[in-house]
């Protein structure tokens, strides 16, 4: 259900209330081949093919899949006071993404960027030009913002800390992608204070005083060149404070992907462990580097379940 965008959502929920929607819901891949022809909830009006009815099994697997969705999604257009028309093509990660936007505003605003940086910090895996091909969404974004444009220039000072607060942490997991801090709430459940530090941007690291390091401390990331390389600038900086830091490893290969992916920029070296710092890695974890670049593969840090590994590990 990834690819489902909220024009969708709004012809389910349409659906649901009216029995009926105009909106072209099987233009979606999951509506067309799950819905529509495998478990036939929904069917085109007889005679007339610009109309979609539900079937009388379609309500409690509305209820089940998509209201909760729908709900989340419409508590924010309405507390945002961004419009939800049917007519705006947004993602669900476009949705995370505005939503991960209007609760960090304030943090945002201090360290506004270009629109290229922006977009490639928020918007991952999009690519920097993401926003300016969809107007609509920069007009949102910018609404969020509370500003009219984007800086032509990144400030000078252009270093992230963003944290994701806990009532009762256990742990702070330090994120490299800024995945996890869009979806927070299962995290703060089972006790995961999160931080994103902005990838490469590792000063506010240096800046942090030691009572800040009251819990253990986790890396979460993307294992290709660039992902380990910073976690080992992340664990120098730990070790200069006399704390300690651990990286947490995939449990398996299964979701590696090749390196020369689309939008993919990290590539291994041909030295050995591809120019990383062996001591900064266990025996276990050297051994999944020599894999990947073997294979020449890497492991998305969104692939892997964050709560999964921390339960691997009886860290939670």
């Amino acid at each position: 259900m990834k690819n489902i965008e909220w024009r969708h959502l709004k012809g389910l929920n349409e659906l649901y209330v009216k029995k009926r929607t105009r909106l072209k819901i099987t233009s979606n891949a999951f509506i067309n081949q799950v819905l529509f022809n495998q478990k036939k909830l929904i069917r085109y009006k007889l005679g007339n093919h610009s109309i979609i009815e539900a079937s009388d099994r379609y309500y409690k697997y509305y209820e089940e899949n998509f209201e909760d969705m729908y709900n989340y999604y419409l508590s924010f257009f309405k507390k945002s006071g961004i419009e939800n028309s049917a007519v705006k093509r947004y993602t669900e990660d476009d949705l995370k993404s505005l939503i991960f936007i209007f609760n960090n505003n304030k943090e945002l605003k201090k360290v506004l960027t270009t629109e290229y940086t922006f977009s490639n910090r928020v918007f991952k895996g999009k690519g920097a030009k993401y926003l300016a091909g969809k107007p609509g969404l920069k007009k949102d974004v910018l609404k969020l913002l509370e500003i009219e444009e984007f800086p032509e220039k990144d400030a000078k000072n252009n270093q992230w800390r963003i944290v994701v607060d806990c009532k009762n942490p256990k742990v702070i997991v330090l994120c490299e992608n800024i995945a996890c801090l869009k979806v927070p709430t299962e995290y703060k459940r089972n006790g995961i204070e999160l931080w994103y530090v902005g990838g490469n941007n590792t000063k506010p690291l240096v800046d942090l005083p030691l009572e800040k390091f009251k819990y253990p401390i986790y890396y979460f990331c993307d294992w290709d060149y660039h992902g380990l390389s910073i976690f080992s600038r992340v664990k120098n900086i730990f070790n200069s404070k006399g704390k300690g830091i651990e990286l947490l490893e995939p449990l398996n290969l299964d979701n590696a992907l090749p390196v020369n992916s689309p939008n993919h920029k990290s590539k291994w070296k041909p030295e050995k462990l591809s120019r990383l710092k062996e001591s900064d890695y266990n025996d276990s974890q050297i051994k999944i580097i020599e894999s990947l670049i073997s294979k020449n593969i890497w492991i998305e840090e969104e692939s892997m379940g964050l709560i999964e590994l921390l339960e691997s590990k009886n860290i939670i």
